[in-house]
């Protein structure tokens, strides 16, 4: 956890953000609290606050809002992009409850936000993954995550598309160390 002395590039204020939103989702799913009560929470209690003798990370309170709001409000359009995305013998009904608030989250910013490249939202949410696992499942939501935004985002993806002298690299670094820090252009 951060202090509260240690400034935060807006950069890493989202990557928070993203982080309290998938919590705050899982929070949804399985106690059935509601959007309004969860935000509330979270933003009087948890963003930037000291909770136990650790302190959350301060959040982009916008960006969590808007990613929790969001799912919330789309989740009928968000579901089965990522049940198209899974294999057959995988619905999203199977998949742990955490790993469903992370795809959400992931796949709400993928369709709502162009203005963040699919390569930050992928890798930001491979990150986000690794805070709660450690085995195979950030290869799974790495796997997911780039079928979707191949899907949806197929030209962004294209190489061609590629600033000039801008090299191709694979959305997501494999065996990257989990301390690593999250990019830093959003």
């Amino acid at each position: 956890m951060a202090t509260k002395e240690r400034a935060m590039k807006p950069a890493n204020k989202r990557g928070s953000a993203r982080l309290s939103a998938v919590q705050a989702l899982y929070q949804m799913d399985i106690g059935g609290a509601g959007l309004t009560e969860v935000v509330a929470e979270y933003e009087n209690f948890r963003l930037g606050h000291e909770i136990d003798g650790e302190t959350y990370l301060d959040a982009d309170p916008s960006w969590f809002r808007g990613i929790v709001g969001g799912v919330v409000r789309d989740q009928k359009k968000i579901d089965p992009v990522i049940h198209d995305a899974l294999t057959k013998d995988w619905p999203l009904s199977r998949i742990d409850s955490t790993l469903r608030a992370v795809l959400r989250a992931a796949v709400f910013e993928l369709i709502n936000r162009p203005d963040v490249s699919a390569r930050v939202v992928v890798s930001e949410y491979i990150e986000v993954t690794k805070a709660f696992f450690e085995s195979d499942e950030p290869k799974m939501v790495n796997g997911v995550l780039d079928k979707v935004a191949r899907q949806l985002r197929d030209g962004e993806l294209d190489p061609k598309n590629l600033p000039e002298g801008e090299a191709v690299e694979p959305l997501a670094v494999e065996g990257k160390d989990d301390a690593g820090d999250a990019p830093s252009d959003q």
